[in-house]
């Protein structure tokens, strides 16, 4: 009987699945290994005609946050605009990191506002008191800008006057790269300005308080027109 030509792929199969009488075990079943390899090729979907491959981007890692060094003090300022979290380089700026740790442990810090601010190069604060009155300190400190830390966009550096040594308890944070800042030579325009921590967390506060409106009063410039509080400093070790 001729076997209609439609079935004839079928049967082949078959034939090869069940073996032929007389064959070894061991050919016939691989015979029906490669029939079965087959019909599963066959069946895998193929894209259609013109298709492209989507490719799936895993979004970027975040970097760590910093973690302070071994031994160095970590501090948290809490304003009306958010928490600033710090490390004070106790090893590198033992007198700054000292004077300023000690006056946040007397609460000095509590109630007193950022009184000048600039985006694109710092915020500064601890000295002035909502009104814009300056606040009685005590005497000042040694300048330690030659310890060879840089005004770099996150670090932490007194404040003072135009006298080299006049630093009390003002600081402030560099948002930019600030390295006219930085000591270059021993004379009142090259001395530099002492940096003695950085920021941990919360560069996104500082830069938010950098961008608010300011104004010009009472004898002081770039004064936000809605006071930033310092609402005090937390050592935490």
């Amino acid at each position: 009987m001729r076997t209609p030509v439609g079935l004839l792929p079928l049967f082949c199969a078959l034939w090869m699945f069940a073996g032929a009488p007389g064959l070894p075990a061991s050919v016939n079943a691989l015979r029906g290994a490669v029939v079965l390899a087959g019909a599963s090729q066959a069946q895998a979907p193929s894209s259609p005609a013109g298709a492209r491959t989507q490719v799936v981007e895993v979004p970027p890692l975040q970097a760590p946050a910093p973690t302070p060094a071994p031994g160095n003090t970590v501090a948290v300022v809490s304003t009306s605009m958010g928490d600033v979290t710090l490390e004070l380089f106790n090893d590198k700026a033992p007198v700054s990191s000292e004077n300023f740790a000690q006056y946040a442990r007397e609460g000095f810090y509590a109630d007193t506002v950022f009184h000048r601010v600039k985006a694109g190069f710092m915020i500064q604060g601890g000295g002035f008191t909502p009104t814009l009155a300056e606040k009685p300190t005590r005497p000042p400190i040694q300048n330690e800008a030659t310890n060879g830390l840089r005004n770099v966009r996150g670090t932490l550096a007194m404040a003072r006057t135009a006298s080299l040594r006049s630093a009390t308890a003002q600081f402030y944070i560099n948002v930019a790269d600030n390295r006219r800042l930085d000591h270059t030579g021993y004379s009142p325009d090259e001395f530099g300005y002492a940096v003695f921590g950085r920021v941990l967390s919360g560069m996104d506060v500082v830069d938010r308080i950098a961008a608010v409106p300011t104004r010009s009063t009472a004898g002081l410039d770039d004064v936000p027109v809605e006071p930033v509080i310092i609402k005090g400093v937390q050592i935490r070790q």
